[in-house]
This record gives C-alpha cells, sequence and structure tokens, in this order.
C-alpha cells in the first residue's frame, strides 16, 4: 500500500465562496460518510484537517503573510489515505462529497525519502 495525500482546494473568490450554513449543514454528513467509509476499509492515514486562510509564504530570501484570496483557491482541508495506486486513490478521491460545491481535489503520492 501506498500513501496518498488527498487535498481538497476551495475557490475563494467567486460569490459561492462561503457556502450559506444551510449547505455548510448539508454537506457535513455525506464529508463524514466518505471519510468514514475511507476508515472503514482501514485505507485512513489521517483524519482530515482544516486550515486557515492565512498562513506565510516561505521563499529562500523571504517570509511573507499570505497566501491570500487573490490566487483564487485555497487549500481547505488535506486527508492521508492508503491505497494500492494513484487510479485506487483517484477513485477514493472522487468520492469527495465537496466536489459537488465547486472544489477541486488533488491527489500526490507519497515518497520515500532519500
Amino acid at each position: 500500500m501506498n500513501e496518498f495525500l488527498i487535498a481538497i482546494h476551495r475557490d475563494l473568490k467567486s460569490k459561492d465562496a462561503k457556502p450559506s450554513p444551510e449547505q455548510m449543514q448539508e454537506a457535513i454528513k455525506p464529508f463524514q460518510d466518505w471519510i468514514g467509509s475511507i476508515a472503514a476499509q482501514n485505507k485512513l492515514v489521517a483524519p482530515p484537517k482544516r486550515w486557515d486562510l492565512g498562513g506565510r509564504v516561505v521563499t529562500s530570501a523571504t517570509v511573507t503573510d499570505g497566501p491570500y484570496a487573490e490566487i483564487k483557491e485555497s487549500i481547505g482541508g488535506l486527508v492521508l489515505i492508503r491505497a494500492e495506486s494513484y487510479d485506487d486513490a483517484v477513485e477514493i478521491a472522487k468520492g469527495c462529497p465537496v466536489l459537488k460545491w465547486g472544489a477541486t481535489v488533488e491527489v500526490r503520492m507519497a515518497l520515500t525519502a532519500g
């Protein structure tokens, strides 16, 4: 089994960037069910985490505040999973219920150090 990062990207600039309380409530159960199904298959490495909208951007010479909404998308959540292959990880990611609200989901495989 390989480990994969599922990064959920949220749109921060469109008029639909901030869901209503009703939309948030509607999204909770399907998201919990999706995470629960991954955990039930023993494929959940780390539960999802939410991140603030700020942060810092580090380059070799500077540290600045950001990223900012001008970049259009920000990470809305991270989930670590186990899967046999990229294709299997992508199939799991396709089940992410926030896709129907315009989010995008990025899948990356963890590489061993060295």
